[in-house]
């Protein structure tokens, strides 16, 4: 249907199952290598010598470049085929990678995470396309769930691998293990080739303006969103400048393509309600899932749980991946797509409200449930959501599928900063409120409050002989539990947040199925048949 996507043929048994084999290789390395960094952040700040500012800059480097490679993938593969587009991004990283455990600097990880992120652009639809050429083709609806669905498994399978990668070495052994993934995808690609496809000519010249237009703007939204929680957004003026040019980048950029005789993005389109409310429930679904990777992960860890703690908690995350993309691929079908989205903001809504109880006895296998849920509504939600875009644009022409790719990943890569960036502002606003409600309660006259100093200055009674320090260090105990006791609560707020906009999204999404289901019953009926 398209130019640069590979040929759908008939394969015998075993050469799919070699596909499908190879498709879930592709779309784990595409997602795991920016999971890891995620995950292990903490210990790579920390050998590296980075402060938190600085090691934010790693995760947003991968969204900057991922966020600017999608804008020239599409044409890319429709002129040149995504596989030879993929294998020289393969090489590049390979040879960027490599340097890495030699020159381990930070100018050297940042410029890693760069080209990680570059080449996760196009190995993300690398590995769909390969999934799809493992099912036959009446299949191709299942397919799209499971391609689109395996994508949920990048991040849990960070969490459960990062403990046994850590204890064979430092995090040089994280980018060892992320080379030889690299390593193995590029074998493979080469030694099962994707059927070939049509290719057309497609590059202009006008594009290269529209890129250099683009991919700035992208990547100043990308740096001000992951700083803006650590700076804090009204401290530091570098923020709103950085605002205001890329929203002139953006206007420029949508000036040149709305006066193109063959626009790289489609302005009349996007400016439709179709598209406005594709990109508003794509923020939304995106939004509402982060509270499995920002507010219960942040919970877990202000409690103390490490990489080690969480091995079950997130197999059962991997077991509720798992089960969505089984729920999805038995039923998906036209009539179901939207069922299937409002089964998934239900799950989120019913799990935010369980985690929102949370206290500092709190445990991973007090949350399995409710992350399994979410879990399981990630992988249910991408393949209608995406197929819904895909439609809509073809509807319009197969040159309206560049917008839809843009608009998608651009939602996708930048949700997954403005989630943490949301979330994150609001829970240090409710800690900071609860930390003065709770130390202004402290009264050292208090009996309640003298016996716990007595007990916290126990603590250092045998190893500190000065009553004094003893004293000082016991009162600093008590602060940080304290502070500890705040950040819990704001953390159940986050959670009492997300439910919220999750049940504002549903009464949304149930509003549009009653507004669509009233456009069917008052349509005249077809023309009968001469």
């Amino acid at each position: 249907m398209i130019p640069g996507s590979p040929a759908s043929i008939r394969h015998r048994p075993s050469i799919r199952v070699a596909y499908l084999t190879v498709g879930v290789l592709i779309t784990i390395t595409s997602g795991l290598a920016n999971a890891l960094v995620s995950a292990n952040l903490p210990q790579i700040q920390g050998a590296l010598g980075l402060t938190p500012v600085e090691g934010a800059w790693l995760p947003a480097a991968y969204v900057m470049v991922n966020l600017s490679a999608n804008l020239i993938l599409f044409k890319a593969r429709q002129q040149f085929g995504i596989r030879r587009f993929a294998e020289v991004a393969l090489a590049a990283y390979l040879a960027i990678t490599v340097l890495h455990p030699f020159v381990d600097d930070y100018p050297t990880a940042v410029l890693v995470r760069g080209a990680s992120g570059f080449v996760g652009a196009p190995l993300s639809s690398l590995g769909f396309y390969y999934v799809m050429q493992g099912f036959p083709k009446h299949l191709m609806g299942k397919a799209i769930v499971v391609g689109f669905g395996l994508t949920q498994l990048a991040l849990p399978l960070a969490w459960l691998l990062s403990p046994a990668l850590l204890d064979l070495g430092d995090w040089h052994t994280l980018y060892s293990f992320e080379f030889a993934l690299a390593l193995c995808t590029l074998a493979a690609v080469i030694s099962l080739k994707l059927p070939p496809g049509i290719r057309i000519k497609v590059f202009e010249k006008t594009d290269v303006l529209t890129f250099i237009l683009l991919a700035p703007a992208f990547v100043l939204i990308a740096g001000v969103l992951a700083q803006g929680q650590l700076q804090w957004w009204s401290e530091q003026p570098w923020m709103a400048w950085a605002l205001v040019a890329s929203l002139a980048l953006l206007l420029l950029a949508f000036l040149v393509e709305h006066h193109r005789a063959n626009p790289l993005i489609q302005t009349r389109w996007i400016g439709t309600g179709e598209v406005i409310r594709f990109v508003f429930a794509a923020l939304a679904f995106r939004l509402i899932l982060s509270e499995q990777s920002y507010a219960a992960a942040g919970l877990l860890r202000t409690l103390g749980m490490g990489p080690d703690q969480f091995r079950l908690f997130y197999l059962v995350v991997i077991a509720g991946v798992l089960s969505g993309i089984a729920i999805g691929a038995a039923t998906f079908g036209p009539k179901t797509m939207m069922p299937m989205a409002i089964a998934a903001v239900i799950l989120v809504l019913i799990a935010s409200l369980l985690d929102s109880d949370a206290t500092s006895d709190t445990r991973p296998n007090n949350m399995m449930a409710s992350q399994a849920m979410i879990a399981m509504a990630g992988a249910l939600v991408m393949a209608p959501l995406i197929l819904h875009g895909v439609m809509g644009a073809l509807k319009r022409g197969a040159d309206h599928i560049v917008t839809f790719v843009i608009l998608f990943t651009m939602t996708q890569s930048a949700g997954a900063l403005l989630g943490p960036a949301i979330y994150g502002t609001f829970q240090q606003y409710r800690q900071h409120e609860y930390s003065g409600q709770i130390t202004s309660h402290v009264d050292p006259t208090n009996p309640v409050v003298a016996q716990r100093l007595a007990l916290q200055r126990g603590i250092y009674a045998a190893r500190v002989s000065d009553p004094i320090i003893g004293g000082a260090g016991g009162t600093a105990l008590l602060q940080q539990a304290a502070t500890r006791e705040a950040s819990i609560r704001a953390y159940n707020d986050v959670f009492r947040l997300n439910a919220i906009i999750a049940f504002a999204f549903l009464l949304w999404c149930l509003w549009r199925v009653a507004v669509q289901l009233r456009a069917a019953s008052q349509a005249p009926p077809p023309p009968a048949a001469a």
